[in-house]
């Protein structure tokens, strides 16, 4: 059975996969990039962390 954390794992596919329908535009910038890639390199390190914290919640011995 799955465990509802590892729900979260879906989180950034969702944000990343979302994006082109409400941050397609490319003002602001952020850090001189269109505002949709900053947006998908912000959720690729955000998947890292998220992938983390699930590690650090999951009970299984490695």
């Amino acid at each position: 059975m799955t465990k509802p954390y590892r729900l979260l794992a879906l989180v950034p596919a969702v944000a990343i996969l979302g994006a082109p329908w409400f941050a397609n535009r490319v003002e602001p910038r952020i850090l001189g990039m269109p505002f949709l890639l900053g947006w998908i390199v912000f959720w690729v390190l955000m998947s890292s962390v998220t992938m983390a914290i699930i590690g650090a919640l999951d009970d299984r011995d490695p």
